[in-house]
């Protein structure tokens, strides 16, 4: 069903790269709201924390339709957060055409549901190539300590996985792997 929605898009933004196109599902309520069921099957913990803009789409409906999902912490680009002094954190990370940067707040994390000495995070993203992005998200948040609390990755959830790129390898290391849709073949 999910594989019909979604559109290709070759040499996009350059050549060489197919970019998958999750938006359509905006455009078909009974798509979206499987789409959004799946997630909320996928993602165990109350706290989810997703990359803008698609992942927002797709993330925050949870909110309204899960039973145990009550936070979702934004992941964004430079200047696009506000923030309290001391409280923005930057991510470095590396995708399938280049590296770029993302930002998110501590005290997000701090306003979370924990689990004893633990917040658990389910880390949300619409599309899984390579992993960067989401590797660089885990890496910072498991370094750092949120109101005297860690971070511990019980799952990675995606919307599309491209299996070609091997992102799962690299993130399968930290925490089970779970997408909705694989596109083998695809790059």
């Amino acid at each position: 069903m999910f594989e019909n929605v979604i559109k290709h898009y070759p040499d996009f933004p350059k050549p060489g790269i197919d970019f998958i196109d999750v938006l359509p599902f905006l455009q078909d309520k009974e798509a979206f709201q499987q789409v959004v069921k799946e997630i909320d099957r996928l993602s165990t913990t109350p706290n989810v924390a997703t990359v803008e803009a698609r992942g927002f789409l797709f993330a925050a409906p949870l909110l309204s339709v899960s039973d145990h999902v009550k936070n979702i912490v934004p992941f964004r680009k430079k200047g696009k957060l506000p923030f309290e002094q001391g409280d923005l954190v930057k991510v470095e990370i590396m995708k399938e055409y280049g590296s770029d940067e993302l930002f998110y707040r501590r005290s997000d994390f701090v306003a979370c549901e924990a689990n004893g000495d633990y917040i658990d995070v389910t880390i949300f993203d619409d599309l899984l190539a390579t992993g960067g992005t989401v590797k660089g998200i885990a890496d910072s948040l498991q370094q750092q300590t949120f109101g005297g609390k860690k971070i511990r990755i019980k799952e990675f959830v995606f919307l599309v996985e491209l299996p070609a790129l091997k992102g799962r390898a690299i993130l399968e290391n930290i925490a089970p792997v779970h997408s909705l849709l694989s596109l083998a073949g695809v790059e």
